[in-house]
């Protein structure tokens, strides 16, 4: 009986280690900036309290004062300057010495910027193919490793699916997994640390007599897998499967610890029918979005163009001219295809726990993963899981609505992205 008793209070001990903390709203902000910002990527805090700002939606890299109340442009979105952004959305790498690197990786180049953020010299990425990785804050989070190369996600890559039985046009077929890469600037050499798992995109193609359409089949709820460099410069990938952490450590060696306590959300087939027609909504407000700015460029240049956008625009595209239809360009322009999504049936049994780009590591050794948890009763906003490099849930924070954190300060500081219908601005806070 003794030993009965000590084995239930040895499980409801451990049961209780491995739940996780209650959640708890963050603290209110400390400090502000004036509501003039378009779309914050990434901040870096300097060692003099500044705070260097990619705005990858007006194209600036700007420095705010401490308070920030000021700022400053370091590089600007007008084109021809020593100091131009760059004419797509750059990234914001912290580097050696507390030094900063932004990549602009249209233009194949690099400004190193000084501790107090200026621009000190110009460099070449160390590799073209792999520019819009390396200079993304929204494809991961770009940091240094224990050995002082840069960690990215791999280029992206596709291959060519030989077209069917039926004949027709080769169809992109593109990767459901990415390679985890390293590289050295003063030698270029490049090795990859880990793999982990992506958006899948499903390309398919149909060609008739009255041209090519060419759609993407949407899964709006993939799991994936997610990935950070901690303080230490070891390298943390978080497994959207069954929700663990593989570590690549600063020896090379890798480790793996236990699954993180979650709350996970069965899915019903009501829900998943919900879920593919609230995709369905959202996918056609973006499109006509798109679709009207479209139009707009079109008509400022006379006709023809087109647009990229997210992997979720479709296009048709028609192999002849259309006279008198005002597509203005010999060959036709593109015009919008209904979207296309995956039957609701090959949604997973229950929601991911997070999504792409979800992970983030503070300067103090911690993991923040933006989780698809949410809280009964009136308070909505963002819910993290704040992991240590053990792999344990040691708290979990809840951001108020319409914030997003974009970075981090020793000493448990925050900054957050706030949105309402005015615009944006920066928030300051601590845990």
């Amino acid at each position: 009986m003794l030993k009965l008793s000590t084995l239930l209070v040895a499980s409801a001990s451990a049961l209780a280690a491995q739940q996780a903390p209650a959640v708890r709203l963050i603290n209110a902000a400390d400090a502000s900036s004036k509501q003039v910002l378009g779309n914050v990527a990434a901040v870096r805090q300097l060692p003099t309290g500044r705070l260097l700002v990619n705005d990858v939606g007006k194209r600036q890299l700007m420095l705010f004062d401490p308070t920030l109340s000021n700022a400053s442009i370091v590089a600007d979105s007008v084109a021809g300057g020593a100091n131009s952004y760059g004419p797509s959305a750059g990234g914001i790498i912290s580097y050696i010495g507390d030094s900063t690197l932004f990549i602009d990786p249209r233009d194949l180049s690099m400004f190193v910027l000084d501790p107090n953020g200026a621009i000190a010299r110009v460099a070449a990425v160390p590799r073209s193919q792999d520019a819009g990785t390396l200079g993304s804050n929204m494809l991961g989070s770009p940091a240094l490793d224990s050995k002082g190369r840069i960690v990215y996600r791999g280029g992206l890559g596709r291959i060519m699916k030989p077209a069917g039985p039926g004949g027709g046009l080769p169809v992109p077929d593109f990767p459901d997994s990415s390679a985890i890469v390293r590289i050295d600037l003063a030698s270029r050499k490049l090795d990859t640390a880990a793999f982990y798992k992506i958006p899948k995109v499903k390309m398919n193609i149909v060609q008739s007599d009255k041209g090519m359409t060419m759609t993407s089949e949407i899964n709006p709820m993939q799991i994936v897998d997610d990935w950070a460099v901690i303080a230490d410069g070891s390298i943390a990938i978080v497994r959207g499967q069954d929700y663990h952490i593989d570590w690549v450590n600063a020896d090379g060696s890798t480790t793996t610890s236990s699954k993180l306590s979650f709350d996970w959300q069965r899915l019903s087939d009501e829900d998943k029918v919900a879920v593919i027609d609230s995709a369905k909504a959202s996918s056609e407000r973006a499109a006509a979005s798109r679709a009207t700015g479209l139009a707009a460029g079109m008509a400022a240049a006379g006709g023809g163009g087109g647009a990229a956008g997210d992997g979720m625009v479709v296009m048709s595209f028609r192999s002849g001219g259309d006279a008198g239809g005002g597509r203005g360009a010999v060959g036709g322009g593109p015009t919008a295809s209904p979207m296309t999504f995956v039957s609701p049936s090959e949604l997973p049994d229950y929601r991911p726990v997070f999504t792409q780009g979800a992970t983030r590591a503070d300067l103090d050794g911690n993991l923040w993963i933006r989780t698809s948890a949410t809280r009964n009763g009136a308070i909505a906003g963002p819910i993290y899981d704040v992991v240590n490099r053990k792999g344990e849930v040691t708290d979990r924070i809840q951001v108020p609505s319409g914030r997003t954190i974009v970075g981090f300060a020793k000493g448990g500081i925050v900054y957050m992205m706030a949105r309402d219908d005015k615009g944006a601005w920066l928030e300051r806070t601590h845990r």
